[in-house]
């Protein structure tokens, strides 16, 4: 217990003096009596850009309280003294705090002291007109400082504290969303315009046949072609090193486009405690590695939803106000993840302004209780949860809103928070362990901040006269194949910086002894460019082709193709077994992984060596140890194996399990610019590098390489 205690405390960088606040008693008369009192005074710069370099001291009352050094807002964590710039105020229970951020947290509903918990009979707040009830309290300036007196114990929820989503104020339309600065939408290096725009157009095309040559009198049914596509580098540079003490946003990447993120977190009462905490420092590491053109808004929910924060760029100051809000979050009431969820599109439709990449992350650790009628990971009424305007294939590419879908502990609906992510086109992560949340977060946000490409589309087109596509597997991307079956088209969509996708189509080879040669396919597709606003035809193409001899020879089957059948292999075994698992036939899904994994075991590719198979030979084991037994199964294992659905439908990496004790398990889909982010995730405490250098943790470690 005292190990796992240690490491909450470093996550939390609770390293310094903790101690067990007294109680407070409501009926002290000391306390009762005591005023609240107000120092300091604001000078003539009147300059509020200084803001913390950590994240808040936890609020929730499930965490011991950090007690913060003398003279050192407990909000913020910057020096507090008079005549510097910030006004002091000192509350009834004698803790101190810069007035801007106590008025914050009052604003966002949060009466209770941040350090003892305590909770305050009267609180300050910012406005220009004071009700008659009003006390006042004078700064030395003379400006007058309103103090509000809480409400009376009947307005109080059962737990003691203010139910604070029904109290913060929120306008009808979300309308107010900060003007993006055009010029900077997209980050770039001032020296090298021209250099980035051409480094997007060179997306990575392959193209390899399951062998090299069929004779000529002979015919193939569901001859394979594997088509590869990789991004280009984004040219990110991050100090990750842990000599740098400097706690301000990495430098800006090269030619990547600016981001509209919305994060839809779960405040109910199951969050009390260390979690919430977590919550806390994970989004205070997502706002801190947002740029200036990326806009952030906070959505939270309980049993209704609130916007605490409206859409606004990421500059020093909106960085500020971002964190003060998210540490104003206090748990409480049921969970409602559908108005959540309908707070957060209601978000990107109310906008007056556009960035390029938008998505949501949603995290809950509990149930909807109030929209899903049947049975948790049961049923199908969870379209019910995702608002229309951003289900993927509505109007047919959608809105290109994914939620990215957090699963946070053993009692989440692993089956409603992957179905959100299917239907909006995200991805869905399950979060085993409550101090991995931050390196989840930052392996996301690692790819949202690094996109390079947009909406990208393929088109597959047969060339010889007699061949017709019998088949193309995509996973969960969307592919329309021609009446006449000589076209296919795929929707890509959005590829982060030097990710990759393989497709695997297949042909039907007819008899043809009329050349040596025999042309294939033709592979060539399009994307949007985010600097011009335009579609642009890929620079690159690939052509198929076969040799066609006389005689048959020894062939020699692609590497590449056998290594995607694999994979293809896998996912399919992994969905038939999580189907029988659902019907209770625990022993009929674990022998289907069993004989997939017998089946890798002698291909081509695995008997090479290959790293990808040896990835999912752990996989699969991995997941027969997670069914093992019904308990077992809807403890963790359904989650961990609707993740990993996710994760190889969408060909894209999400996190699975108790990532910092897994060492088995490879991470085939992450980018560089994923371990780049956790890697800084988990070298900072509490804002700043960590002096020595941490290894990245052993489910996050680089991909295989070709």
């Amino acid at each position: 217990m005292s190990s796992k205690w240690r490491k909450v405390k470093l996550a939390l960088g609770l390293n310094s003096c903790v101690h067990i606040p007294t109680p407070l008693d409501d009926s002290s008369s000391s306390l009762n009596n005591a005023a609240a009192r107000f120092s300091g005074s604001i000078s003539s710069s009147g300059d509020t850009s200084g803001y913390s370099q950590s994240t808040r001291s936890p609020s929730s009352s499930g965490l011991r309280s950090l007690k913060s050094p003398k003279g050192t807002c407990a909000i913020c964590l910057n020096t507090m003294k008079p005549g510097n710039g910030h006004a002091i105020f000192t509350a009834e229970c004698s803790h101190s705090f810069h007035f801007h951020c106590i008025t914050s947290n009052v604003k966002h509903g949060n009466q209770i002291c941040p350090v003892c918990r305590s909770k305050w009979k009267e609180v300050p707040f910012q406005s220009p007109a004071l009700t008659p009830r009003s006390s006042q309290l004078t700064r030395e300036d003379g400006w007058p400082t309103p103090i509000r007196r809480l409400p009376s114990s009947t307005q109080l929820n059962a737990s003691g504290q203010i139910s604070s989503l029904y109290h913060v104020s929120e306008p009808a339309i979300f309308d107010d969303d900060e003007p993006i600065d055009q010029h900077a939408s997209i980050h770039h290096n001032n020296d090298s315009n021209e250099t980035n725009h051409d480094i997007i157009n060179k997306v990575e095309i392959r193209t390899y046949p399951e062998v090299s040559s069929v004779q000529k009198s002979a015919s193939r049914d569901a001859f394979a072609v594997l088509i590869h596509l990789k991004a280009p580098q984004s040219q990110r540079k991050q100090n990750i090193s842990g000599n740098d003490t400097d706690s301000s946003p990495p430098p800006v990447e090269n030619s990547r486009a600016s981001v509209d993120l919305v994060t839809v977190l779960d405040v109910s009462g199951s969050m009390l405690g260390t979690k919430l905490a977590l919550l806390k420092r994970a989004m205070g590491f997502v706002i801190q590695n947002m740029g200036p053109s990326d806009r952030l808004s906070v959505i939270a929910f309980s049993s209704t939803a609130r916007r605490i924060f409206p859409l606004r760029r990421m500059t020093e100051i909106g960085r500020q106000e971002a964190l003060q809000a998210v540490n104003s979050l206090v748990s409480n009431g049921g969970t409602n993840i559908a108005e959540g969820l309908r707070k957060g599109a209601k978000v990107f439709s109310d906008r007056r302004c556009k960035n390029p990449v938008c998505s949501i992350i949603l995290l809950s650790d509990g149930q909807d209780t109030y929209t899903v009628n049947t049975r948790p990971n049961v049923g199908t009424g969870y379209q019910s949860l995702v608002p229309n305007t951003i289900h993927r294939n509505n109007g047919g590419i959608g809105s290109q809103i994914p939620v990215h879908a957090f699963g946070f502990g053993a009692d989440h609906d692993a089956t409603s928070m992957h179905s959100i992510s299917e239907i909006s086109g995200g991805t869905f992560s399950f979060i085993e362990a409550e101090d991995v949340i931050q390196d989840a977060f930052a392996q996301c946000i690692g790819g949202l901040l690094s996109v390079v490409v947009q909406e990208l589309q393929l088109e597959i087109a047969c060339v010889h006269p007699r061949l017709e596509l019998s088949s193309v597997k995509a996973g969960s991307y969307r592919t329309t194949l021609t009446a006449n079956g000589r076209t296919a088209y795929i929707n890509v969509g959005d590829l982060y910086a030097e990710e990759e996708r393989d497709f695997l189509v297949t042909v039907n080879i007819p008899v043809d002894g009329s050349n040596d040669e025999m042309s294939l396919l033709n592979v060539k597709g399009l994307y949007r460019d985010h600097i011009s606003k335009e579609m642009v035809a890929l620079e690159e193409t690939s052509d198929v082709k076969i040799e066609r001899p006389n005689i048959g020879r020894e062939l020699v089957v692609s590497i590449e193709v056998d290594r995607q059948r694999n994979r293809l292999r896998a996912a399919e075994a992994i969905a038939e077994a999580r189907a029988a698992a659902e019907r209770g036939e625990l022993s009929a899904a674990v022998s289907v992984l069993d004989s997939c994994h017998k089946i890798l075991s002698e291909s081509v590719s695995a008997k090479a060596g290959d790293r990808l198979c040896i990835a999912l030979s752990a996989e699969l084991k991995e997941m027969q140890e997670r069914m093992a037994n019904q308990h077992v199964y809807e403890q963790s294992g359904r989650a961990y194996v609707l993740s990993g659905l996710s994760s190889h439908s969408a060909q894209r990496a999400t996190t699975r399990g108790d990532s910092t004790d897994s060492t088995s398990l490879l991470q085939s889909y992450q980018t560089p610019s994923m371990v780049d982010m956790v890697t800084r995730s988990q070298t900072t405490v509490v804002g700043a590098p960590l002096r020595r250098s941490l290894q990245p943790a052993k489910s996050f470690p680089e991909r295989h390489r070709r």
